[in-house]
């Protein structure tokens, strides 16, 4: 069963869904209700109570005030003192009572108020003053051709009229305070309710008038006047909190004024009775009864038990709200509102000039429930900060205009809701990365903005944890709440990008904008030569020769050179292409097929060209990157930088030492297109022989600047390039492909038609060719020659001449010519086990001892000088892979009944594998491991290294680590690898120590070997 939604559980007033409430019908008003300008929400009186909800504060109020009235109440204080922290509800406290001393006729529902008893009968004479409608310096028209400049002047008119202004209009002209009789006077025998509303903004409007001195005079009076007279009484609003703090823009007035208050209480000896009309838990009582017709509480219980188990499920990455035990009662009272929404407007919006907590939280979340009905969202079991649609026009305007918030309005259209035309950052986001989501973006970008409004620095913003807790709901997914707050916070224009700042916005543009402006600045044909410059060094490397940004067939050569296949890099202004293309574009089909300096000559070496082409989604990325980081460069300039604010200086460093990367990621991501040799042509038969292949966007961001790397690692994942590390072409595939099936060919030849034929592998080491040649001739498939030098199957292996004196042969065409079989030798003497089928030979393997001379044996070499053979040994060999030849010699041990052998030899036909073994071998335990090492390399400058190893496996790993990477850039190769392992006390061949021992050694290594394995027959 789904969870319900707000709109199957809350249907909000006619006014509220329609949108038709007007700002006026919150705006509570004193001054206008008693003058009947206010709104009929206001003026009339069963309206005002029909939608007022009877906070315990308010009800508290009516009874106190209309029992001193109408004289039938137990109160015996004549002043009363309303307190709220942030204006909740305090004026419409006023209003109400206004309404009650009129006799609340035509209000139908005054017993959830009070006893109707204690409704005056009688007339009430009222007089209220409005300090937010004051006008000291040019007197506020009250009637009659009368303009009151002071309270007591205001009063004075509204008790006795003008008459009664008569009495007090010298003090109300000259502002001094009048005397208590002379306020008694205008009471007359009716009973009377003073109301004092906003006297702190009052006193800002008098500063430097001397208003703070007659003011506390003319209260001193009044308070006397009022408690002098039966069924009279004086309410008056103070802003401040109970510690007599005030936290509204007229704090020190109101703190002045609760000091100047409490003194004259203290003389007179009368307390004054302290009423809040709106406790904060209340605060939600009146916001749901004015904006909703009805909500289902019951199975409301329902979706605030779902955010219950959410907050229970994810504590430990939400804020402690979260963990708060009240939290779930506080979401019951506050439903269908988040606690978070009304937590945030009253603990930090209310604290901004002109914000009053319960009427300034209605216009706000009025408007957004008009607009979540308008335009439902799939996410809505309950409505979050997240949902105050700053997109929409009367919404921000609350904050922007009604809330003096104007500076905003850059940031919320750059990075929170812009005009369809221009999308703001937000926006982008959801649409990049969250599309078919909810709009994670936009979310964390309002619940930001929302908690950004406050009067206090350091109420300003949110922790992220409290962002996840702000956001997230049964249909959002914390992970997405994290990755769009980061993604945002990345890339925000307004955001607050101070190292320990919370999240929140700046009215003015952070770093990110500075930056922006510097981009704007950049020279485009520098950015031009610069990006030109850095996609050459991406795409130089070892492995292939770099043929940057051609014109015609006529800048790429058709040659051997130093023997790399060339990469050719099409520039961007010259070619874009995308993923689906059809056919190869022509400028690279000619440079493909023809040479010369007019382009007309017929290129030979075809096979030995790759080309990368610039991804036209891409460009202007690629672009963007190689500008910013100039303006980057720029902004680091010592006279540029300390421009800047600190934090945001090193910022610029940081942010500048990451654009070389993030320019190499953009160039490598655009530069992702490779076409490539192939018979199987894009376009199909006929076509130009080349294929297109796309490097993915994660494999091109990979080792920034290593453009090369890339190419090549997708090249052999289509299986068309082949480093030393790579198995070959299959011999027969090869001889079947080229001229070698006429019979012959010398290595040069057959070298140089892997870069003719678009049908073979392109080879970026010469190794990989030779270790196609002795793969050939181990499978019977070829004969080498060399001189007197003859090797087939079954020969100790030579190293491999690639030269016009070497020349490989069919083994069909070498048994045709003669050449092959050779004369067979002298038959050897067999040994004892020659009946059992085993190769097995009495030929020890010297002696280790402490010598630090290796001789991994027979078939491996001679033995070091003066080293004696080890008395009834016997020795087993097998060749293969590596795996494999193991297993066959420690299965000839075990057929010769023998318990253990003493040592197993390895003998390694390419450097690769040698590389790749050493540290494997370096790791076996039990066993002292050997390593032989002969050989050496020809580097591109024909400069040779020959050398020669003998020792310890530890001692090889550090060899060889040096060795490695010199051979992979040698032009020529020769190496002779033999690794012995000496078994302390045998490998016994009973148990699975022998299986474990071959599966150690050949788990990251599938070498081709010879192995003898030796055992000691006592």
């Amino acid at each position: 069963m789904s969870l319900p939604n707000v709109f199957e559980l809350c249907k909000p007033r006619e006014d509220v869904a329609s949108g038709a409430v007007v700002d006026s019908d919150y705006a509570a008003n004193l001054a206008n209700v008693l003058t009947r300008r206010a709104s009929h929400d206001y003026t009339d009186a069963p309206t005002f109570f029909t939608n007022t909800y009877p906070t315990e504060g308010l009800k508290e109020l009516l009874v106190n005030v209309c029992g001193r009235l109408s004289g039938r109440g137990e109160s015996v204080s004549a002043v009363f003192r309303l307190d709220t922290s942030f204006g909740g509800g305090k004026t419409h406290g006023l209003i109400a009572l206004v309404h009650a001393a009129a006799g609340m006729r035509g209000v139908s529902n005054i017993a959830e108020f009070l006893d109707p008893a204690l409704v005056p009968t009688r007339p009430v004479r009222v007089a209220a003053f409005d300090g937010e409608n004051a006008d000291p310096a040019n007197g506020r028209p009250m009637g009659d051709d009368v303009r009151a400049h002071t309270p007591w002047g205001e009063i004075a008119y509204q008790l006795a009229g003008k008459a009664g202004y008569e009495i007090v209009r010298k003090s109300d002209e000259q502002r001094i305070a009048p005397g208590a009789d002379t306020i008694r006077e205008l009471f007359g025998s009716d009973p009377v309710l003073v109301v004092l509303d906003e006297l702190g903004e009052y006193l800002r409007r008098v500063q430097g008038m001397g208003g703070r001195d007659q003011l506390t005079a003319f209260l001193k009076a009044l308070l006397t006047a009022i408690e002098s007279t039966p069924q009279a009484a004086i309410v008056y609003t103070l802003a401040v909190r109970s510690d007599g703090k005030g936290v509204d823009a007229f704090a020190d007035e109101n703190e002045f004024l609760a000091s100047a208050m409490s003194e004259l209480e203290s003389v007179s000896g009368r307390k004054a009775t302290n009423l809040n009309p709106t406790r904060d838990d209340e605060t939600a009582k009146v916001i749901r009864r004015r904006l909703f017709a009805s909500i289902d509480d019951s199975r409301a219980s329902e979706v605030i038990n779902a955010y219950r188990e959410l907050w229970v499920t994810h504590r430990d990455s939400l804020s402690e709200e979260a963990r708060h035990s009240t939290t779930v009662a506080e979401f019951a009272q506050t439903y269908p509102f988040h606690p978070d929404v009304l937590d945030t407007l009253t603990g930090k919006t209310a604290t901004l000039g002109g914000f009053q907590r319960v009427r300034g939280m209605l216009r706000i979340l009025a408007k957004t429930v008009a607009t979540v009905w308008a335009n439902p969202p799939t996410d809505a079991s309950a409505i979050h900060l997240h949902h105050i649609d700053l997109g929409s026009d009367v919404v921000r305007r609350e904050f922007t205009t009604r809330l003096q918030q104007a500076a905003f309005v850059p940031a919320i259209l750059n990075d929170i809701a812009g005009p369809p035309e221009k999308p703001a950052l937000a926006q982008e986001l959801d649409a990049r990365h969250f599309k078919g989501l909810l709009p994670y973006g936009t979310y964390v970008a309002r619940t930001i903005f929302v908690h950004t409004l406050a009067f206090n620095n350091d109420l300003k913003g949110l922790s992220a944890d409290h962002l996840r807790y702000s956001v997230l709901s049964p249909a959002a997914d914390l992970s997405f709440i994290d990755d769009a707050k980061t993604k945002f916070r990345a890339e925000s224009a307004y955001l607050d990008d101070r190292p320990t700042a919370p999240l929140r916005f700046n009215a003015e543009a952070n770093l990110t904008q500075v930056i922006g402006r510097e981009e704007k600045n950049i020279d485009p044909g520098e950015a031009r030569i610069q990006l030109a410059d850095r996609i050459k060094s991406i795409f130089s490397g070892q492995s292939l020769d770099l043929v940057p940004f051609p014109g015609g067939p006529w800048d790429v050569p058709d040659d051997v050179s130093d023997g790399r296949p060339r990469l050719v890099l099409l520039s961007h202004d010259a070619l874009e292409i995308g993923a689906d293309l059809r056919e190869i574009p022509e400028i690279v089909g000619r440079m493909f097929e023809r040479k010369g300096a007019d382009g007309n000559g017929l290129r030979s070496l075809r096979n030995n060209l790759l080309f990368v082409v610039a991804d036209e989604t891409k460009v202007s990325e690629m672009k963007r990157g190689i500008t910013r980081r100039l303006a980057l460069q720029e902004l680091k300039r010592p006279e540029r930088v300390k421009e800047l604010a600190e934090h945001q200086q090193a910022k610029v460093f940081e942010l500048e030492k990451k654009s070389e990367t993030e320019a190499a990621i953009a160039i490598q991501q655009c530069y992702r297109h490779i076409l490539y040799p192939s018979r199987n042509a894009l376009g199909g038969a006929g076509a130009v022989q080349l294929a297109h292949s796309v490097i993915d966007i994660q494999n091109a961001s990979e080792r920034p600047g290593s453009g090369q790397l890339q190419v090549v690692r997708q090249l052999q994942s289509q299986n068309k390039v082949r480093d030393a590390s790579d198995s070959p072409d299959s011999p027969s595939y090869i001889r079947d492909r080229t001229p070698l099936k006429k019979g012959q060919m010398t290595t040069r030849d057959l070298r140089d038609e892997f870069r003719r034929d678009p049908s073979l592998s392109m080879l970026l080491s010469d190794d990989v060719f030779r270790k196609a040649i002795r793969r050939g001739i181990e499978e019977s498939v070829y004969i080498y020659k060399r001189g007197d030098l003859l090797a087939g199957p079954g020969d100790p292996m030579p190293s491999i001449n690639i030269d016009e004196e070497t020349t490989i042969f069919t083994m069909d065409f070498a048994k045709t010519k003669g050449i092959w079989p050779r004369a067979a030798p002298t038959p050897a003497a067999q040994s004892a086990f020659a009946d059992s089928g085993l190769s097995v030979t009495s030929d020890p393997l010297p002696p280790i001892g402490g010598s630090s001379d290796v001789s991994p044996g027979p078939g491996f070499g001679e033995s070091p000088p003066n080293s004696a053979p080890v008395a009834n040994a016997k020795v087993f060999t097998a060749e293969g892979v590596l795996k494999e030849a193991l297993k066959k010699v420690i299965e000839q041990a075990k057929t010769a009944k023998l318990q253990k052998v003493d040592r197993v030899a390895i003998r390694l036909f390419e450097y690769g594998d040698a590389f790749k073994l050493i540290p494997i071998a370096n790791s076996i335990a039990g066993t002292r491991r050997l390593v032989a090492l002969e050989g050496g390399y020809t580097t591109s400058q024909d400069s040779e290294m020959m050398f020669e190893f003998k020792g310890e496996a530890q001692d090889a790993s550090t060899i060889k680590d040096y060795l490695e990477p010199q051979f992979r850039a040698a032009k020529v190769t020769d190496l002779k690898a033999n690794i012995l392992f000496d078994f302390e006390s045998g490998l016994g061949l009973d148990g699975d120590a022998a299986d474990k021992f071959i599966e150690k050694l050949t788990r990251f290594a599938s070498a081709a070997a010879y192995v003898e394995a030796t055992a000691e027959v006592k």
